[in-house]
């Protein structure tokens, strides 16, 4: 696809994964979720320049890893701090910020922290705080990563994520990526895990003032719908769609959602 470019910036000893693909005039920077504590995005600059290619044309577009070696600890805020450092070394300047769940906890404080980078948010399937069923959803997660069960988690995430007809085929699909291989470790997961239900920007959402998209699924089990309305109620002036029927994976099964993003993006 157009300008496929598997990278990483390396900064004081911090390496991260990123890809770039896209010949458009104006940045773009995705942000994926938790997931990424399993594998990076190194290699994967051909498909999610396919995947994404509706985003080609307008944008150049940057998805950008945690750093690979996570510290102890690692909050939202500091996963914040690396990225913006990421983003300064590659010269993106100000860009439309795309935060997926994990990654939407992530955007909200490099919004916060650092405003002038961030043109317009786009915050899908995410919270501002925790909330009990986040809570639940990554406890399951870590008690299956600690005793190294990849599989499981893996078909953990496709039942919670996927609207019922679509559960059985992803369910197959993710039970066969969790039998062919597995994380050399699953320590940069668990970190990762931890940040989401440590993370909690719900009082300084209404210090957010560029134009904000929230996109959230009326049934998910991750975050809950009610999360995206919560971000929507603290952000002044911003935009709501919430996907009926959908849940935490409709960025994979709404088929405007990728357009919905791009017309947000290009105002």
């Amino acid at each position: 696809m157009i300008n496929a470019i598997n990278g990483q910036v390396n900064i004081a000893g911090e390496t991260t994964d990123y890809i770039s693909f896209g010949k458009g005039s104006k940045d773009l920077v995705i942000i994926p979720g938790v997931g990424d504590g399993l594998k990076t995005v190194k290699g994967m600059a051909v498909p999610f320049s396919f995947l994404y290619r509706a985003l080609a044309k307008d944008f150049k577009v940057y998805v950008f890893s945690r750093p690979v070696n996570l510290k102890p600890g690692t909050t939202t805020s500091d996963m914040a701090e690396s990225l913006f450092g990421a983003m300064r070394e590659l010269n993106i300047s100000r860009a439309s910020i795309v935060g997926v769940s994990q990654g939407g906890m992530i955007a909200q404080y490099l919004a916060l922290n650092h405003p002038e980078v961030v043109e317009k948010l786009v915050l899908i399937v995410t919270l501002s705080r925790p909330n009990p069923t986040v809570v639940s959803a990554i406890d399951t997660w870590t008690d299956m990563a600690k005793r190294g069960d990849y599989k499981a988690i893996m078909l953990s995430t496709a039942e919670l994520s996927y609207a019922p007809k679509k559960v059985k085929q992803s369910k197959l699909i993710y039970g066969l990526l969790g039998s062919i291989g597995k994380p050399k470790s699953f320590d940069r997961f668990l970190i990762q895990a931890k940040s989401c239900i440590t993370h909690d920007a719900y009082q300084r959402l209404d210090e957010i003032e560029c134009p904000t998209l929230i996109i959230g699924g009326t049934e998910d089990k991750i975050v809950t719908g009610e999360a995206s309305k919560e971000i929507a109620d603290r952000i002044q002036g911003s935009e709501l769609y919430m996907y009926e029927g959908l849940g935490h994976g409709l960025y994979e099964e709404a088929k405007d959602f990728i357009h919905r993003v791009a017309e947000f993006c290009k105002r």
